[in-house]
């Protein structure tokens, strides 16, 4: 193996695959990192996100996940707080005994069992029962206790009176944008991995293939440009491709009986202006028409709202909300806040991913565990334990192991990623020198500890810099505190990043920020740009303008072709219509384009 080859390759560049990266590269290995799209393109970027202990999963008697992922919520909530904050969320009850045979059905069967119509709605004893053990297990006096609040008393969320007469309060927390977390996780392990001088490579739009005892990495080519192939001979693979472990293991001609068995949850964002009043900041938990947990949660300056729960044996990517998921969920905020009437016709786009579940016999998809697993794979020795190679004279190729990550979710990925690297390690034969226990992600070193001191921190800035109030305010939502070091390194060289005195198109982010993220952040297209780098896809309006500055920017920095600008926005507008239902402003600032806006 030469100098710059990696110790480890994984597959999969969700926020599972980045933070084992993470952890590797902090421990001195080597790390290649490959995903066939973008870095947190699938669920990562489409979960309800929040950061939470799993209250649901006490049902279950998952009693040491819940313990588990609480631990990890209080350590996000100190080490990453310009990604994760607290929230408030409300429970809606209608009763006082109701759901205690359906809950203790569950906690016997682990969900295996059970009737597939919607239980009783559960009481008010058993809610509270349940966040009295969930505040027992947090020990977490940062945040507030629960409490129960009737239904109509001022200042709670004006839900249905006729439906509902107490709501059951607790804190969990929230993550607005997981893309971002994922890409502080490669940053450090970016600069971990530079401070001990370890190989360190992120490659995005690539798809593993083995040969023998290599690994053939083969780009792809959907819109983001010819680049080479490349041959690496990695001592480990980690397969942490999340729903498609399954297609990865066949890509490296592995057998293995299937592992996964995923499900695909939607939701919607709306603005919604009277649905904003109502939760005041809060978020609700309640339950649909069939007993399914739907989460609305406040999100910026919008509502999101989900999710379904559906089997899906298709490629994740193809997954896409349909009409029948988008009414279900209109549908139960309208049952919710009948009073605000609530329609389809409010979302202002949709998203739908797939869950990275483990295979399993649970009756319902809703019991199936959120708990990972490793599962150990040698690519020299078939199911029956015989040689498996293609090597002369029959032998069997040295090809790497691979371990395979089996679910996880947002909340636990540190302690998925600690686990994870124990093992590796064990396998390389080396010993573990560092801990992301109590290490800060990028960003949240130094963090102010108040509102207070955030925004003074934002009028230092806008003062400094000489910038609007909201661009600051802007930054600070895709970096934290690492907003004031970025604009002292585009500041510095102004004939790389340009003036920071000129904004995208209908929005309040730089261009010079932009350029700045095209240099260290690994985008290949205005896709990665717009929907996980400026997060732009959350803002409205979106325009066709600003569309087209990101495709020149990704032009001037020779990620792009010049020739293929148009191509690019054009391909763009299409996606943002048919996979988000995202409308494209053609107007503003009297910037008309030729063609119809496409619809929701």
């Amino acid at each position: 193996m030469s100098n710059d080859a990696p110790n480890v390759l994984i597959l999969g560049a969700g926020i599972n695959g980045c933070a084992i990266a993470r952890e590797l590269a902090l421990n001195g290995v080597g790390v290649c990192i490959v995903d066939c799209a973008d870095v947190a393109s699938g669920a990562t970027a489409y979960s309800s996100r929040l950061i939470h202990g799993g209250l649901r999963y006490l049902e279950y008697g998952e009693f040491d996940l819940v313990r588990e992922s609480l631990a990890e919520r209080g350590r996000l909530l100190r080490l990453a707080p310009q990604y994760v904050r607290p929230l408030q969320l409300m429970i809606p009850v209608t009763n006082r005994f109701g759901g205690w045979w359906s809950a203790a059905l569950k906690f016997v069967t682990a969900g295996r069992l059970g009737s597939t119509s919607p239980a009783k709605a559960r009481g008010m004893w058993l809610v509270r029962m349940g966040l009295w053990i969930y505040d027992r297990y947090a020990r977490d006096a940062s945040l507030p206790s629960h409490a129960t609040h009737r239904v109509g008393r001022r200042g709670a969320p004006p839900v249905d009176r006729k439906t509902y007469r107490w709501l059951c309060s607790y804190w969990d927390a929230q993550v607005e944008f997981p893309e971002r977390f994922t890409l502080a996780l490669l940053e450090d392990a970016r600069l971990a991995a530079a401070a001990v001088g370890a190989p360190f490579a992120v490659l995005t739009y690539h798809r593993a293939r083995r040969d023998g005892s290599a690994i053939e990495l083969l780009p792809q080519t959907d819109g983001v440009g010819e680049r080479r192939s490349r041959r690496i001979e990695p001592d480990l693979i980690v397969n942490a491709t999340g729903a498609s472990v399954d297609r990865a293991l066949a890509d490296l001609s592995i057998e293995s009986p299937p592992l996964m068995g995923p499900t695909k949850g939607s939701h919607f964002i709306t603005r919604n202006p009277k649905l904003i009043d109502a939760l005041g900041g809060r978020g609700i938990y309640t339950e649909a028409s069939d007993g399914r947990p739907v989460f609305v949660l406040p999100l910026g300056d919008a509502v999101l709202v989900g999710t379904t729960d559906v089997p899906f044996d298709e490629p994740p990517e193809t997954a896409v909300a349909t009409v029948d998921e988008l009414v279900y969920l209109s549908e139960t905020v309208a049952r919710l806040f009948p009073s605000i009437g609530f329609s389809r016709g409010d979302i202002d786009f949709h998203y739908c991913g797939v869950r990275p579940l483990p295979r399993s016999d649970a009756a319902t998809a809703a019991g199936v565990t959120r708990r990972h697993a490793i599962v150990e794979h040698n690519p020299n020795v078939d199911r029956n334990g015989n040689g498996n190679g293609n090597g002369e004279d029959g032998e069997a190729n040295d090809a790497p192991p691979v371990v395979s990550v089996v679910g996880g979710k947002l909340t636990t990925c540190r302690a998925l990623a600690e686990t994870v690297v124990d093992r590796v390690l064990e396998l390389l034969d080396r010993s573990r020198i560092a801990t992301t226990a109590e290490r800060p992600l990028p960003g949240g070193e130094n963090y102010p500890e108040s509102s207070n001191e955030v925004a003074e921190m934002w009028r230092e800035l806008a003062v400094g810099f000489q910038l609007p109030r909201q661009r600051v305010a802007a930054m600070w939502n895709l970096y934290g505190a690492r907003t004031k070091a970025i604009l002292e390194e585009i500041v510095a060289q102004p004939a790389e990043y340009g003036p920071l005195d000129a904004a995208l198109d209908g929005c309040d982010v730089p261009e010079a920020v932009a350029r700045w993220s095209i240099r260290h952040e690994w985008p290949r297209s205005v896709d990665d740009l717009v929907e996980r780098r400026l997060m732009l896809l959350y803002h409205q309006p979106l325009t066709r303008r600003c569309l087209r500055r990101l495709a020149e920017l990704l032009a001037e920095a020779s990620v792009i072709a010049p020739s293929d600008v148009e191509a690019e926005i054009e391909r763009s507008s299409r996606r943002l219509a048919d996979h988000y239902g995202k409308r494209i402003d053609e107007n503003i600032h009297g910037n008309v384009e030729d063609g119809e806006a496409p619809t929701t």
